[in-house]
């Protein structure tokens, strides 16, 4: 049973060349599922094609019983869509707190508590719910947009290389934050330039390459494949 459902997309950036060429995945529910594949390979703009920010030329994207496909990205994010872009994700000069608090436009009358189970959740961010976002390491950042995704309480959270420019210190926490997130339920979808680390966190994954998926199995047989480590992990 799939929670999401992409088939055959194809899409690129105005009357330029696709660059997606029939890309297909699925995402089952409590899910972990990771795209990783080289440079250009089209992994963010298969994200992007599912939040509804890229237009699909042609091809399906369903999220249970709803079809996503013409959809625009507000009506995709009321459907259960929450997509946390690799930058620009936060919002520098507000507070922590003013972040979380913008980001419960689609479900005002649910603020209070879910600021409050985030707040649970994270606790370093109760502690600088005052502060700027701008103030923020790169790591206290993408919990943030995270955080902030988490208010309009989707069904789905789609991660855009969420640990691009941490420290591994950092980025190993990260990827504990995303375990624990959805050992709490959630599906994630996510690109990630941590190819192997990311693989080894998640149920399964997709190999990109050039628009097309040119591998898929279980996250961690994926990571240890000989061949796909060779040319897409770096040996």
């Amino acid at each position: 049973m799939s929670l999401l459902a992409v088939d055959d997309t194809v899409a690129g950036y105005g009357a330029a060349e696709n660059i997606l060429k029939g890309a297909s995945l699925r995402v089952a529910p409590g899910e972990i599922v990771t795209i990783i594949g080289p440079n250009g390979a089209g992994k963010s703009t298969l994200l992007k094609a599912v939040a509804g920010l890229v237009p699909l030329k042609s091809g399906r994207i369903t999220l249970g019983d709803t079809v996503l496909t013409n959809l625009d990205p507000m009506s995709r994010a009321r459907a259960g869509i929450a997509f946390v872009p690799q930058e620009r994700n936060v919002f520098g000069a507000l507070s922590v707190g003013e972040n979380l608090s913008i980001s419960s436009f689609l479900a005002p009358a649910e603020e209070g508590a879910r600021v409050t189970e985030i707040y649970e959740r994270y606790p370093m961010l109760n502690s600088k719910r005052k502060a700027l976002a701008r103030t923020l390491s790169g790591g206290q950042r993408q919990i943030l947009a995270m955080a902030m995704g988490l208010m309009a309480g989707p069904s789905l959270i789609l991660l855009d290389e969420p640990t691009a420019g941490l420290s591994p210190k950092a980025a190993e926490e990260l990827f504990d934050a995303i375990v624990s997130l959805n050992r709490g339920g959630l599906p994630i979808l996510m690109v990630e330039q941590h190819a192997i680390e990311a693989l080894d966190i998640s149920h399964r994954g997709y190999v990109l390459v050039s628009g097309k998926v040119a591998a898929e199995g279980a996250g961690q047989d994926l990571a240890r494949d000989p061949e796909i480590r060779r040319l897409f992990l770096g040996g």
